[in-house]
């Protein structure tokens, strides 16, 4: 509920500047037709129940923020800065797209609940795995090192798509991404501890208990 209200709130404030900073230009109703498939494509990812819509969002949000960066696009830099961006947040696709195979082949189901339910059964590698390319994913989307060279350039589209991908909403869909399996876990009652992390006990864990057998 409270990235719903984040998203529409901040999106409606933007629309507004953009009717105004927009007003004159020859491609106005394109603009705001793409800024809306921007937002809703935001919403079907905040909204989703599993990886499969989650993914769809992302990729809405991907495309989206390539028509906006590029909209001037008869200045090639404009072009390149969109084509830039559109690169970069591929690469972070393919580590989730890939971080959702490993998951339906190890627990068969993209459901958040009964996927992380049965997330402590993983073997270790198997969710490391998993965890890594989820975050390459957010490294992408969040354009955070070393895929972040897509974030200076975006810069060439209108003011209104700056506040709404960098300083809004788009670079916190990668934050999103990460919290997910916290927030889901905590409905299927998976332990903190155990979360995308496996059922094999850490070397450290296994110390500290013989250390207490030996104090027994």
């Amino acid at each position: 509920m409270t990235f719903i209200v984040f998203v529409t709130g901040v999106a409606t404030l933007i629309h507004v500047y953009a009717i105004g900073y927009m007003h004159g230009d020859g491609r106005f109703t394109r603009f705001f037709s793409y800024l809306n498939l921007f937002v809703t494509a935001m919403l079907v990812l905040v909204l989703a129940d599993n990886f499969l819509l989650t993914f769809l969002g992302w990729e809405g949000v991907g495309v989206a923020s390539y028509l906006l960066i590029s909209f001037w696009y008869e200045k090639e830099k404009n072009a390149v800065a969109g084509q830039k961006a559109f690169i970069a947040n591929r690469v972070g696709d393919v580590g989730l797209m890939i971080a959702m195979f490993l998951i339906v082949a190890s627990v068969g189901t993209l459901e958040y609940v009964p996927g992380l339910a049965a997330a402590p059964g993983l073997a270790e590698g198997t969710a490391t795995a998993i965890g890594l390319l989820l975050l390459l994913g957010a490294v992408g989307k969040s354009a955070q090192i070393p895929l972040s060279i897509w974030l200076p350039d975006s810069m060439a589209g209108p003011t209104p798509v700056s506040a709404l991908i960098h300083a809004a909403t788009m670079v916190t869909a990668g934050v999103f991404l990460i919290a997910l399996p916290t927030r889901s876990s905590k409905r299927a009652g998976v332990p903190r501890s155990r979360r995308w992390r496996g059922s094999a006990p850490s070397p450290a864990s296994s110390r500290v208990r013989r250390r207490r057998c030996n104090w027994s």
